[in-house]
């Protein structure tokens, strides 16, 4: 059978993913005797997409992976650390700094910058989302939306930009968590009827798995609802995902769900709501009945930053294109604001605006390919996220 048209792990280490040119330059440097000279790049973003102040850095832990074993060292801020955006005036701060030979990195740049942007994106939408929902939990519902492939980057991401839990096999297990789910809209149709969909999934699947019953596909939602908390003895919660265009007021049919579920005496059957939401439309929602989020497309398909790889030190001497400022630098960031700054120099001492003394957040991550810190699991990155966003949160940076 013909093979999918995706990159398995070899295709992407040994280069074959990667834009031509590097391997054209690794070649002529290899040929004209420059394949030992040693260089620095630094991992920089001009700006932050649709007018966004700040993001969340996502997807270290992948590049050290890739990394491991190359003869190169690296340098990087904590994966989850929150950076603000840049002023037109201020310097790039580099997120990580890349050292060696540039041989021995330069053919990953194009693996290395995808696994950086494009989590880094999903990370920040997850948590805006989340800011959205005032602690309300969120679920990553978003991998049918993207290639299946990256399933697994996604949910990731998603969970550490704050979304509480994912909906797929491999999401959980990198996450290390059940993947949450309730049931399509192709087992009520083919069921035939809500009830005996309902029936069906109480009996045959495990007790240990929350139910969670899919009220919007046949009748009217409140009638559902109900339908559900008699034929689901352990019922946990109802699930709407109302398409858009019979939504008429969501709040207000929320609303009647939840009425009717009370009048009957079933108060502690949950809402969750799913379908299009977005920050926008979950921050409409936050302050109703709603239990929590099911949120798919917009985190999934969130804007990936702009980050870029470039040379900013050769054989010890400050060299750079135009346009990028030459030289190592070291990425400091405000305690209290979370400013960014650089120094050319580790230990400096940087006032921030506000009045703070800066701290450098970079740290070894690989000594000549060798890992020197151990791996951060998703949820020790994702409480670093909560923890910073909730600072933000208090001091009105928000």
């Amino acid at each position: 059978m013909d093979k999918l048209f995706i990159a398995d792990e070899e295709d992407v280490r040994n280069g074959y993913t990667m834009d031509v040119y590097f391997e054209r330059t690794k070649r002529i440097l290899e040929a004209k005797g420059l394949d030992e000279s040693r260089v620095c790049a630094e991992l920089t973003s001009s700006s932050l997409p649709r007018g966004w102040e700040w993001a969340v850095f996502c997807g270290l832990e992948e590049v050290i992976r890739l990394s491991e074993g190359t003869n190169v060292s690296v340098y990087a801020i904590p994966e989850g650390t929150i950076i603000r955006a840049r002023t037109p005036a201020s310097v790039r701060v580099p997120v990580m700094n890349f050292i060696g030979n540039y041989v021995d990195f330069g053919i990953m740049e194009t693996a290395i910058l995808g696994m950086i942007c494009q989590p880094t994106g999903v990370a920040t939408k997850a948590s805006r989302v989340k800011i959205a929902a005032q602690g309300k939990p969120v679920i990553a519902f978003g991998n049918r939306r993207m290639h299946p492939a990256i399933a697994g980057v996604l949910d990731r991401s998603a969970y550490i930009g704050g979304c509480d839990d994912v909906s797929s096999g491999i999401g959980g297990d990198i996450i290390g968590k059940e993947p949450l789910g309730t049931v399509p809209h192709a087992l009520t149709l083919m069921m035939g009827s809500n009830d005996a969909a309902f029936r069906a999934f109480d009996e045959i699947i495990d007790p240990r798995v929350p139910r969670i019953m899919l009220i919007d596909t046949f009748s009217d939602e409140r009638s559902a609802a109900i339908e559900a908390c008699r034929s689901v003895k352990n019922l946990v919660g109802v699930r709407l995902d109302t398409p858009g265009s019979r939504r008429g007021n969501f709040k207000e049919l929320i609303d009647e769900v939840r009425w009717e579920m009370d009048m009957n005496g079933y108060k502690h059957v949950k809402i969750i709501v799913s379908g299009g939401l977005d920050e926008e439309s979950v921050a409409k929602l936050a302050d109703t009945c709603v239990s929590s989020f099911g949120v798919g497309t917009s985190i999934a398909n969130a804007p990936t930053l702009d980050f870029s790889m470039d040379l900013v030190e050769k054989d010890g001497e400050p060299i750079a294109k135009r346009g990028k400022f030459a030289g190592r630098k070291f990425p400091y960031r405000c305690p209290h604001c979370y400013t960014m700054g650089v120094s050319l120099i580790p230990d400096d001492e940087i006032r921030c605006d506000c009045g703070c003394v800066m701290e450098m957040i970079e740290r070894p991550v690989l000594k000549n390919g060798k890992r020197v810190t151990p791996e951060v699991k998703p949820k020790e990155v994702r409480e670093y996220v909560l923890k910073q966003l909730d600072h933000m949160k208090q001091n009105g940076l928000l």
